[in-house]
C-alpha cells in the first residue's frame, strides 16, 4: 500500500452523476489492507443553499476503497486536521486550510 498509517489525507469523492452529493474527507490513516483504508477525521459536504463546503462537526471513522471514484491528496505532517476549513475565494477558487499559512487549492470544482 502506498499510504502509511499516521499520514494525513484529503479525499475527494468524485461525482459520477450530476445529482451525486459533493463530499470530501480529511483525516488520518489508521490502517490499510489492499485497496481499503481506514481513516479517522471529518466529512465536508456541499451546502447547496450557500454553494459552500461545510465541515460536519462529528469526528468519524470510515473505511474507503481507493479506486478511481476517489482522489487522494497526501497532506503535510504539520497540518492540523481538526482545524481544517474551506475558504471560498471571490474568483470561485476554494482553499483548504488549517488556519496557518498552509493551504491548497481545489481547482476541480
Amino acid at each position: 500500500m502506498i499510504l502509511n498509517s499516521g499520514e494525513y489525507v484529503h479525499i475527494i469523492h468524485r461525482q459520477l452523476f450530476p445529482g451525486d452529493a459533493q463530499r470530501h474527507f480529511a483525516g488520518t490513516v489508521e490502517s490499510h489492507e489492499g485497496s481499503l483504508v481506514r481513516v479517522k477525521g471529518y466529512l465536508f459536504a456541499m451546502d447547496s443553499t450557500h454553494s459552500q463546503f461545510v465541515r460536519r462537526e462529528q469526528l468519524r471513522t470510515r473505511v474507503l476503497s481507493l479506486n478511481d471514484a476517489v482522489i487522494v491528496n497526501i497532506l503535510p505532517g504539520h497540518v492540523k486536521i481538526d482545524q481544517i476549513t474551506y475558504t471560498h475565494r471571490p474568483n470561485g477558487d476554494i482553499h483548504v486550510t488549517d488556519g496557518t499559512n498552509w493551504h491548497f487549492d481545489i481547482t476541480h470544482l
